[in-house]
């Protein structure tokens, strides 16, 4: 083994969203702080979450991971505890590390919840611990992060088994799509986040036994003269509804949520909501398939990852080059007034 920084901790750095009503305005103001983002546009986005009582399931499927990992790692002898720190919403990263730092946590390795290679999925990530560790100042805990995971085996198995479950009872013809969060053509110049996404698919549809599929984007925001990733969702299912129909049924389309890892508001509201009336308008059956969430083999990868790490004596370095176009984009959760 490689002499190496030693591990005394775990963390797991999340997105955050809000848990009660009021909480909605504050998390929202939290996401777009430096950004020119119209105040009737946070409203209406606000709406979306007080559909849902005002309340984002993300922190509790936050949980639910953490408590999944701990005993993943409690398994396999790793004692290393877990602790949460998010972007927007508490438990905040600031508050975290102070927290660690006091409980005597030297150095820790961070386990965020994405899969992918962007700006806003990467390497802001890295930026918020950096600034996090900074506002603790001299005693805050180092932290290594752990790498985006997307090629990882564990991902695209979770995944896999996920579409086979969606497909259950489906027509052989079914349409698959994979969706993601879309994001501006000037950050995705900068990064893999295409490419990983459709490696992604590619590789879950061949252990999923899926042969034909598409891979779709969704929750855009911005100008509509911003050139975003896409086809957007709507414009799939409207192309796929128009297609000839041979067997004159309604078509099954299974909508598979790659780009995500719970199901949180833009899972629930763009594609449970929005798509699936979409796909009643059409006359398409819709069937959403699951999200990776505390799914056996995905607490593997995880506990896998943390296992290579220590073993290598530190985590994998991220590429100090990649994703750093994009900064300062208008993006905003769920955003209802993406261009069409």
């Amino acid at each position: 083994m490689d002499s190496g920084p030693t591990y005394d901790a775990i963390l797991i750095v999340s997105f955050g969203g809000p848990e009660k009503p009021e909480d909605v305005i504050p998390f929202l103001e939290n996401v777009l702080r430096g950004r020119r983002v119209p105040r009737d546009r946070l409203l209406e986005v606000a709406g979306h979450y007080q559909r849902f009582g005002g309340v984002s399931p993300i922190n509790a499927q936050t949980r639910e991971l953490i408590a999944g990992l701990e005993a993943e790692l409690r398994a396999h002898g790793l004692n290393l505890p877990v602790w949460w720190g998010n972007r927007n919403w508490h438990p905040l990263l600031p508050d975290t590390l102070a927290q660690m730092a006091a409980a005597g946590v030297r150095r820790a390795l961070a386990f965020v919840t994405s899969a992918w290679s962007s700006y806003s999925s990467c390497r802001q990530y890295l930026e918020n611990i950096d600034n996090a560790r900074g506002a603790v100042g001299a005693g805050a805990p180092a932290i290594d992060k752990l790498r985006p995971f997307s090629d990882h085996p564990g991902f695209r198995e979770a995944m896999a088994d996920r579409v086979r479950a969606a497909l259950v009872g489906r027509r052989d013809d079914a349409a698959v799509l994979y969706t993601a969060h879309s994001i501006p053509l000037s950050m995705a110049s900068g990064c893999r986040y295409e490419s990983e996404l459709r490696e992604a698919a590619a590789g879950v549809s061949s252990l999923a036994g899926v042969e034909q599929w598409q891979l779709v984007y969704q929750s855009r925001s911005g100008a509509p003269d911003q050139p975003w990733l896409g086809p957007d969702i709507g414009e799939a299912l409207r192309a796929l509804a128009a297609a000839p129909n041979t067997r004159d049924v309604a078509r099954d389309v299974v909508v598979v949520p790659l780009g995500f890892l719970s199901d949180h508001m833009e899972v629930l509201y763009d594609l449970d909501v929005e798509a699936r009336a979409l796909c009643g308008q059409l006359g398409l059956r819709m069937v959403r398939a699951g999200t990776v969430g505390t799914h056996p083999r995905f607490l593997s990868m995880i506990r896998e990852r943390i296992e290579d790490a220590i073993a290598r004596g530190g985590a994998e370095p991220c590429d100090l080059d990649c994703c750093r176009v994009g900064r300062g984009a208008n993006w905003l959760p769920g955003d209802p007034t993406r261009a069409r």
